[in-house]
C-alpha cells in the first residue's frame, strides 16, 4: 500500500498496523490530514515488530485482531519491552477480557472502531504528550540515578516495612550485593546480629510512637557485607511521604579508614611505638584512676619501676638496633609476669613500669603479693636474650612503691619508685627494693626465708618429730609426723613460720615429698622393733600437694622406694580440700586405699564441712580439732561439739581421735563420750624418733 504524503507540518512519525487494507488506507489518510507522517504499514504482528525496529516510529497505531499467530496485544507487549514505543490500540472489540488483556501492555490509548477524526486526533496528541512526559521522567530518573551512582556514600530508600526500594552503586560496592539481590528485601540483611533481628521492632516502635533512634540524626553502627564481614558505618536516615506512603532515605558512609586513623592517632598518643605497650601518658591516666578505685575499695596497689642494668653497654657494643630488639623482648616478657588487669608500660628509654591493682587490703599481705610479682619479673627478665644472632644476658633493678587511696600525688609516687629503683641499683643491681623501709625489710626477710628454704632442703636441715597417739586403753598405736626446720642460725623453726611461705611459693611440693619419703623410712625402721612394729604413722598432706595430678604416683613411689607397709601409712587431709573437685579427691583416695593407705580428716569442724561429701569420702578416722578440746571442760558448746563429732564419726563407721589433749580431765571426758584415740601433751610432746623410747615409759593415764 502506498502511503499518502503529508500536506502539513510533521506532528509525529506513526506506524500503522492493520490487516484490512481499506481500513489501513483510511486511517493513513486521516493521519496525514492531521499532520502526522505515516512511516509504514504492517498487517501481521512479527512484521510490525520488525518495522518498528527498522523505522523507529514515535508511535504505533495497532489493531488488536491481526492475521497470523501473533495478535496486536502480543506484538504491542514485545514492542514495549524492546523499543519502549507508545502503542494506541484500535479495535472493534469492546469485550472486558480483551480490554483487561490489553491493559497489561500499558497502552497509551484505546479507540473503538468506528471513530471520528476528532477522537483520533485527541488520543494521538495525548499519547504522544504522555510518551514525551514519560521519556523526560525516565531521563530525569536516569540522570538522578547517575548522580546517585557517582556518590561515594551509599543511598538506600525503604518503604514503611523496611523493604529496600532503591539503592545507588555505592551500596552495592559497600556491601557486596548486586542491586537485584537487595531490591524488595528487608534492609536488616545489611545488619549484623543482634540488630538484624531487632530492626523490625525499631520500625514498629517508630510507627506507633513516632520515635526513631536513627531518624534525623547520624549514628555510627556496624554493617555486614555479603561475605559476612562486619565493618563500621555512619548512617543518617530521613523520613518523607511519597504518594501518601511513608518512605525512608538512608545515607551510608564507610568509616573504616576513619576508625583506623583514629586508632592510629590513639595508639601514637598512648602507646609506645617500639614495644606496643602503654606509654607514660596512658600509665599516668591509669594511675590516677587506680588511686580513685583504691579509695573506694580500700585495696592496695603497687607501682613497680624497673631499669635494665648496663643497657648503655648493649647499645655501644652491639648497636642501637640490638638495644631496640632487647627492649621489644622485654616488652613481650613483662605481660606474662602479671595478671590480665594489671598495666605494663614502657616508661621511657630502658625503663618499664608495672602497675598492680586490687591487692590485699592488709598492708603486709599486699606487700607480699607485690614482692612476689616483682621477683617473678626479676627471674623472667634475667633469662638469656637472643640479640642479632647472639645470646646476651641482662638483669633489671626493680623499685616498688605501695599505695592506698589518694594519699599522695601521682608525681610523688613516681619519685618514690625512682628512689626505690636506685636503691636496688645501689644494692648491687638485679634486685628488688621497696621505698617503705618497713615493707622493704619485710620483702627482704621473705626473700631470704624463701632462699633458706631451698638451701635447707638441699642441706638436710629439715627433720621430723613424732607425737604419740594412744587408744582408749592408753596403749600407743602410732604417731603423727611433724615437720621441723633445724636452721643453722635461726635454730629450731616451727612450721607456722615457714609452711605458709612454702605453700605460697610451691616449695611445699618437694618439701612434702621429702616428708612422705622420710616418714616411710621411719615406718620401716619401726617395723623391726617389737614395741613399734604395729604402729601407724600419720602424715599431713597440703592442699596444693594433694591437688597435683601425679599425687598418687608420688605416694606410691615413696612406699615402693622405702619398702614401707602401706597399711601403716595414714594420710591426714584438711576440710579445705573438699572445696574443689570432690570427685577428684575421692578418686585419688580410692586409688591409695586399694594399696592399703588409710585416711584421716584433720581439724574436723573448723572448716568446710558437708555431710553429703563426708559420707562419700573413703575415710578411716575423724580428728577432733584441739580448739574444741582446749575448753571442753569449761565451755558447754565445745563439749557438745566434741560429743557430736564422736557420734557422727561412729555413725559413719569411722574412728575418732582427739588432738591437743593436755589434762587428765580432758582425757576422761573424751573417753566417757566414746572417743577412740588421743594425742596431745598429756601423753608426750613431739620428739625425734630416738627419744620416743623414753617417752613411752612416761605415758600415763
Amino acid at each position: 500500500m502506498s502511503l499518502p504524503a503529508s500536506p502539513r507540518a510533521n506532528k509525529g512519525r506513526i506506524l500503522v498496523v492493520e490487516d484490512e487494507m481499506i481500513v489501513a488506507r483510511d486511517i493513513a489518510q486521516q493521519l496525514v490530514a492531521l499532520g502526522y507522517q505515516v512511516v509504514g504499514h504492517a498487517t501481521r504482528g512479527q512484521e510490525a515488530i520488525d518495522l518498528a525496529g527498522a523505522l523507529q516510529p514515535q508511535l504505533v497505531l495497532m489493531d488488536i485482531q491481526l492475521a497470523g499467530a501473533m495478535d496486536g496485544i502480543a506484538a504491542a507487549q514485545a514492542m514495549r519491552l524492546q523499543f519502549s514505543l507508545p502503542v494506541v490500540f484500535i479495535t472493534a472489540f469492546a469485550a472486558d477480557e480483551v480490554l483487561a488483556r490489553a491493559k497489561l501492555t500499558e497502552p497509551f490509548g484505546y479507540i473503538l472502531k468506528p471513530f471520528s477524526e476528532r477522537e483520533l486526533r485527541t488520543v494521538l496528541e495525548m499519547a504522544l504528550y504522555k510518551h514525551q512526559a514519560d521519556s523526560q521522567a525516565r531521563d530525569a530518573a536516569r540522570h538522578t540515578q547517575a548522580i546517585l551512582d557517582s556518590m561515594l556514600d551509599g543511598v538506600i530508600t525503604l518503604n514503611a516495612q523496611g523493604l529496600i526500594t532503591s539503592i545507588n552503586l555505592a551500596v552495592s560496592t559497600l556491601f557486596g550485593y548486586a542491586s537485584e539481590e537487595l531490591l524488595g528485601h528487608n534492609v536488616a540483611m545489611l545488619m549484623p546480629s543482634p540488630h538484624r533481628s531487632l530492626h523490625g521492632g525499631y520500625l514498629r516502635r517508630h510507627q506507633h510512637t513516632g520515635a526513631g533512634c536513627a531518624i534525623g540524626q547520624g549514628r555510627e553502627v556496624d554493617g555486614q557485607r555479603r561475605d559476612g564481614s562486619v565493618f563500621p558505618i555512619s548512617v543518617s536516615v530521613s523520613e518523607l511521604m511519597h504518594n501518601g506512603q511513608t518512605q525512608f532515605i538512608g545515607l551510608v558512609h564507610d568509616i573504616t579508614q576513619r576508625r583506623r586513623s583514629e586508632e592510629d592517632i590513639y595508639r601514637l598518643a598512648f602507646y609506645d611505638k617500639l614495644t606496643g605497650l602503654p606509654n607514660r601518658r596512658l600509665l599516668m591516666d591509669r594511675v590516677k584512676q587506680a588511686l580513685i578505685t583504691s579509695t573506694r575499695t580500700s585495696q592496695h596497689g603497687a607501682l613497680i619501676l624497673l631499669d635494665l642494668d648496663h643497657f648503655k653497654q648493649i647499645n655501644e657494643t652491639y648497636g642501637l638496633d640490638a638495644g631496640d630488639e632487647l627492649l621489644q623482648q622485654v616488652g613481650q616478657r613483662l605481660p606474662t609476669c602479671v595478671r590480665d588487669d594489671d598495666t605494663v608500660s614502657r616508661f621511657g628509654g630502658d625503663e618499664f613500669m608495672v602497675m598492680l591493682e586490687a591487692l590485699s587490703s592488709q598492708p603486709q599481705e599486699a606487700a607480699i603479693q607485690a614482692e612476689a610479682i616483682a621477683q617473678k619479673i626479676l627471674l623472667t627478665l634475667a633469662q638469656p636474650y637472643r640479640l642479632r644472632g647472639r645470646t646476651h644476658g641482662t638483669t633489671p633493678s626493680i623499685g616498688v612503691v605501695m599505695f592506698l587511696r589518694a594519699q599522695v600525688s601521682v608525681d610523688d609516687l613516681l619519685k618514690m619508685t625512682d628512689v626505690a629503683m636506685y636503691q636496688a641499683k645501689a644494692a648491687g643491681r638485679s634486685t628488688v627494693r621497696f621505698f617503705d623501709p618497713a615493707l622493704q625489710a619485710l620483702a627482704l626477710a621473705r626473700t631470704a626465708l624463701e632462699k633458706d628454704l631451698h638451701r635447707g632442703l638441699a642441706r638436710q636441715e629439715f627433720v621430723l618429730h613424732y607425737q604419740i597417739q594412744v587408744d582408749h586403753q592408753g596403749l600407743p598405736t602410732g604417731a603423727e609426723a611433724l615437720l621441723r626446720w633445724q636452721h643453722p642460725v635461726r635454730g629450731m623453726v616451727p612450721p607456722a613460720q615457714f609452711i605458709p611461705l612454702a605453700e605460697e611459693t610451691g616449695f611445699i611440693l618437694p618439701l612434702g615429698q621429702w616428708v612422705l619419703e622420710s616418714a616411710c623410712r621411719q615406718l620401716v625402721a619401726w617395723s623391726h622393733q617389737r614395741a613399734t612394729g604395729s604402729w601407724t604413722l600419720a602424715v599431713n598432706v597440703s592442699a596444693l600437694q594433694f591437688a597435683q595430678p601425679d599425687f598418687v604416683t608420688h605416694v606410691t613411689s615413696a612406699l615402693q622406694t622405702t619398702s614401707a607397709n602401706p597399711t601403716r601409712l595414714k594420710l591426714e587431709l584438711t576440710e579445705s580440700m573438699l572445696v574443689g573437685d570432690v570427685q577428684d579427691v575421692i578418686t585419688k583416695m580410692n586409688a591409695l586405699k586399694a594399696q592399703g593407705v588409710s585416711f584421716a580428716l584433720d581439724d574436723f569442724g573448723t572448716g568446710y564441712s558437708s555431710l553429703s561429701y563426708l559420707k562419700r569420702l573413703p575415710l578411716d578416722q575423724l580428728k577432733i580439732d584441739q580448739s574444741f578440746v582446749r575448753d571442753l571442760l569449761i565451755n558447754p558448746s565445745d563439749a557438745v561439739i566434741a560429743q557430736t563429732i564422736v557420734a557422727l564419726g561412729h555413725n559413719l563407721g569411722l574412728q575418732v581421735i582427739a588432738e591437743g589433749v593436755e589434762t587428765s580431765g580432758q582425757h576422761d571426758f573424751l573417753a566417757s563420750i566414746g572417743c577412740d584415740a588421743f594425742q596431745g601433751y598429756y601423753f608426750g610432746r613431739p620428739a625425734p624418733a630416738a627419744e620416743l623410747v623414753c617417752l613411752l615409759e612416761q605415758i600415763r593415764l
